[in-house]
């Protein structure tokens, strides 16, 4: 038994106890977030004026295919094309939906209901939401960090990875910070602080139907990973990305400069084109499986501070569009910002624009909720309906 093993093996023991409680129908004009619904929101309740159609809690497993981008990528290093080409789904999205304030079970919960298991035998690459060290939802959560890592070894993964790039802060200090170095020397995982990779360790995306001027550069150790898992949290974004859940999550897997070269990320900030560009960047890869921690939400400000609502739920999939459009509908049943409020939520500029690169559902109607109880099954059925305003 090596170290890893042993670690693993004295924490699921250790830790037993502490886990286990563990479309368009119409379109709409902007509206002012304060006066969309008359909600009362108290931690642990949920809106009731909101009609209700319940929908099923059944499994429901839709094949998908590989889809890759009709524009020819180019890669000036002749580095190798991702292994894993994006997966669109072409009939129904699952997003498992569970009603709860606690972030371990709530996590543990929604990756039973999607019953997959991407991660056995796999070298894992894990990219949280650390942006900065700010406290959940500005960051990854410690107890979803926790649970997942503990899921997925579970799963059988052969390696786990914790990466990522932060935004907002020097990466390995939030890391450390945060507290991931500790955990990760406790239960055996790696880390990989993209900050440090040296300029032969990134691959350059390209494409003439891209918003980049000279295309971005991600890990490829991300092209090279046999299965990536992301976790994100549900929160908006002020600085022009109007809301930041799983795929502007992705923006830390790109570089800020390479080299020492062009600045990527300024690049993306002071574009008129952020939010399409944000979505391109999802190009790169295919998630094996996402989880959003909602158990507290920001309705405005964000990344890293801002208005903090009990939203009190947690999201898992597979589908980066799915899961968005479920966050921005969530979003709005708590009243949020003018951005992410008007209009129809496939027509935020994120997800149109993930569509158009076949990275997920094209419609709301191709969204099923997997629910295990009956909160978390009268939530999805209001949340249905705010997907179809």
């Amino acid at each position: 038994m090596n170290r890893r093993e042993f670690c693993h093996k004295i924490t699921v023991v250790g830790g037993t106890i502490a886990l286990a409680p563990l479309v368009k129908a119409c379109k709409t004009e902007p509206v002012d977030p304060t006066q969309m619904l008359d909600l009362e929101i108290t931690p642990g309740s949920i809106p009731t004026n909101i009609p209700t159609t319940a929908p099923t809690s059944e499994s429901i497993i839709t094949p998908t295919t590989g889809h890759t981008p009709t524009s020819t990528m180019q890669d000036d290093s002749l580095q190798p094309q991702p292994t894993h080409a994006p997966t669109v789904a072409t009939d129904m999205a699952q997003v498992a939906l569970v009603r709860s304030d606690n972030r371990a079970d709530g996590t543990k919960r929604a990756i039973a209901l999607l019953g997959l298991n991407p991660a056995r035998g796999n070298r894992v690459l894990l990219k949280p939401n650390f942006n900065s060290a700010d406290q959940a939802p500005g960051s990854t959560h410690p107890d979803v960090l926790r649970a997942l890592i503990m899921e997925i070894y579970d799963m059988g993964a052969r390696s786990i990875t914790v990466g990522d790039r932060s935004g907002m802060g020097n990466t390995r200090a939030v890391m450390e910070k945060i507290g991931v170095m500790d955990l990760a020397a406790e239960l055996g995982f790696d880390t990989l602080v993209f900050d440090d990779l040296s300029e032969n360790d990134w691959t350059i995306r390209r494409s003439s139907d891209f918003h980049w001027s000279d295309g971005f550069a991600v890990p490829k150790a991300l092209l090279d990973a046999e299965c990536v898992i992301q976790t994100c949290n549900l929160k908006t974004h002020r600085y022009g990305g109007h809301f930041t859940l799983s795929l502007k999550n992705s923006v830390g897997l790109a570089a800020k400069t390479v080299g020492g070269g062009h600045d990527y990320m300024s690049e993306l900030h002071g574009s008129p084109h952020q939010r399409l560009m944000i979505a391109e960047i999802n190009e790169a890869y295919s998630p094996g499986l996402i989880v959003m921690d909602g158990v507290e939400a920001f309705v405005n400000g964000g990344p890293a501070n801002g208005k903090k609502v009990p939203a009190n739920v947690v999201l898992a999939g597979t589908d980066r569009v799915a899961l968005d459009a479920v966050g921005v509908a969530i979003l709005r049943l708590f009243g949020t910002t003018r951005e992410v409020s008007q209009g129809m939520i496939f027509e935020q500029e994120q997800i149109a624009r993930a569509v158009e690169l076949g990275l997920g559902v094209d419609s709301p109607q191709k969204i099923r909720f997997l629910t295990g109880d009956p909160e978390s099954e009268r939530f999805a059925s209001q949340v249905q309906q705010m997907l179809l305003l």
